[in-house]
Order: C-alpha cells, then sequence, then structure tokens
C-alpha cells in the first residue's frame, strides 16, 4: 500500500513538473499570457499618451524652425533689408517642405498639405523677388503660418497683429514675438501703424 502511494505521488509530481515546463515552453515561443481587459486599455492608454506627448514634442519643433524663419522674414522686412527677407525666405521654404504631417489626422494632414503648398509658394517668391513684392507674399504668408499655427499649436508666446493701411486700406495680419509694433508692410515709412488682435499662449 505503501509502494503504491508513493508510485502515485510520484506520478503526480512528475505530471505536474510537466505541465509546468511545457507551459513555460510556450510561454517562450513568444505567446503572451492573456491580459485582462482593463490591462490592455491601461497598457494602450499609456503607450498613446507617451506616442502624443512625443508627436506633439516633434510636431512643435518643426512648427517652431518655421515660426523662426517666418519671424526673420517680419524683421527683415520691418528693416527694409530685402537681401535677408530673401534668404529666410529660403530657409522657410525648406523647412515647409521637410514638414513631417504623419502624426496628424487625415483631416488636419489635408488641411496641411493645402497651408504647406500655398505657403511654399510664397516663401519661394519671397526668396527672389523685390522688396515691395516681398511684402505682398508675406501678407498671404502670413494667414497660412496663422492657419498652420491653429492646426499644429506652438510653445512659442506669439501676437497677431494687423495693419489696416495695407493693400488699399483692406488691410494685413503678421505675427510677432514681441508686444512693440513694428510694422513689416511699411517698414521705415509707417513703422508704427498696427494695433495687436489676440495674443497666442
Amino acid at each position: 500500500m505503501r509502494k503504491v502511494r508513493m508510485t502515485l505521488s510520484i506520478l503526480t509530481m512528475t505530471l505536474v513538473t510537466l505541465t509546468a515546463m511545457s507551459c513555460k515552453d510556450g510561454k517562450k515561443d513568444g505567446e503572451r499570457a492573456p491580459m485582462s481587459n482593463e490591462m490592455h486599455q491601461d497598457e494602450g492608454h499609456n503607450h498613446e499618451g507617451s506616442e502624443k506627448m512625443m508627436t506633439n514634442n516633434s510636431g512643435n519643433n518643426a512648427t517652431n524652425a518655421i515660426i523662426d524663419n517666418y519671424l526673420q522674414i517680419k524683421n527683415a522686412l520691418v528693416a527694409d533689408d530685402q537681401e535677408a527677407a530673401a534668404k529666410a525666405g529660403g530657409n522657410l521654404f525648406g523647412d515647409f517642405k521637410n514638414f513631417d504631417k504623419s502624426s496628424y489626422s487625415s483631416e488636419e494632414k489635408q488641411e496641411l498639405t493645402d497651408i504647406i503648398e500655398d505657403a511654399k509658394e510664397h516663401a519661394e517668391h519671397i526668396s527672389e523677388s523685390p522688396i515691395e513684392h516681398q511684402r505682398e507674399h508675406f501678407d498671404i504668408l502670413s494667414k497660412d503660418v496663422i492657419d498652420m499655427i491653429a492646426i499644429t499649436g506652438t510653445d512659442m508666446k506669439l501676437y497677431q497683429d494687423f495693419c489696416p493701411m495695407y493693400n488699399d486700406n483692406k488691410g494685413a495680419q503678421w505675427l510677432s514675438a514681441t508686444k512693440e509694433i513694428k510694422n513689416p508692410y511699411f517698414g521705415s515709412k509707417m513703422m508704427k501703424c498696427g494695433e495687436i488682435q489676440r495674443e497666442i499662449n
């Protein structure tokens, strides 16, 4: 009787060991143990959150590079410096060309594609035009950059300014990094013409 019990317990232990090993091997082959729905959701949520943070940061960096070159054009036009505006226009064209839209929704991608195509054209014209034409293209470029920021956002503090007299009193907007009005459409002729419409950030 003792021998039978001993044999049975050895067999039971062997069976338990084999079962445990086969489960272990199954996991080795790349099969993960199933998670509860709650765990799946948590994992997905965390991943999505970190991914969003990354895309927002890279999106902001790309947008900020565009804003930097845009502001260089603005400052050059304020200073009546056609050459500096042309150089910044060429740089801005490159920024728009390399802008990565992959992290945006399909609707946003479409809007950004339209904005960027238009903005590239005006940046290119600024890079090769006399100063009066640069100012005409800067007017439309400003609308494009404002529309773009509405989608991409930025962590930069900006002021949206407005000159009521430009373009036969139709008016024109521009962005500035400072509160002080320095008009890129008239430059030294009417430096202070304009007002702040709103603050961005």
